[in-house]
């Protein structure tokens, strides 16, 4: 593993153990090059996946990128970050589990709309802004007021 601070090529494992959830194992590392101590994390992969975007595109499935994106979303929000963790590991989980390589973006949009309806309703607002493009106030009444609509019933 390289360094991430000095460019180093070969660095040192100190300690590896499970992660909160046991989705992961987490290592802290040396760089015997200029000292530094920095923490992977090695995850299961059923499969390489890749992200067809809507104009046709394509490109591999970054799961840091879906991370960034829930994080996002629930920016200040009250939510445990363990319960965030599970809920990214079980969206990365259903779309290998799908049984396609290729995975239309619209796909993965809905997972987390549905998943951040059931965690954060403000974060779910949020995602929901970017991922159906609300251009304009009434595109945020419109939305709200359907939500509220299944909220009633």
């Amino acid at each position: 593993m390289r360094c991430p601070f000095c460019g180093h090529d070969d660095t040192q494992v100190k300690d590896s153990r499970p992660s909160d959830d046991n989705a992961a194992i987490r290592r802290r590392r040396l760089c015997p090059g200029c000292g530094g101590r920095f923490t992977t994390f090695e995850r299961v992969q059923l499969r390489e996946l890749t992200v067809v975007k809507k104009g046709g595109r394509r490109e591999s499935f970054d799961r840091e990128k879906l991370e960034r994106a829930i994080h996002h979303a629930l920016r200040k929000r009250p939510v445990e970050a363990e319960r965030v963790e599970r809920m990214i590991t079980g969206i990365v989980r259903r779309l290998e589990s799908l049984g396609e390589n290729e995975i239309p973006s619209q796909t993965i949009g809905e997972l987390v709309m549905q998943a951040l309806s059931s965690l954060d309703k403000v974060a779910y607002i949020r995602f929901a802004s970017v991922y159906k493009n609300f251009r304009e106030a009434k595109d945020f009444e419109a939305f709200v007021g359907e939500l509220s609509g299944v909220d009633r019933d």
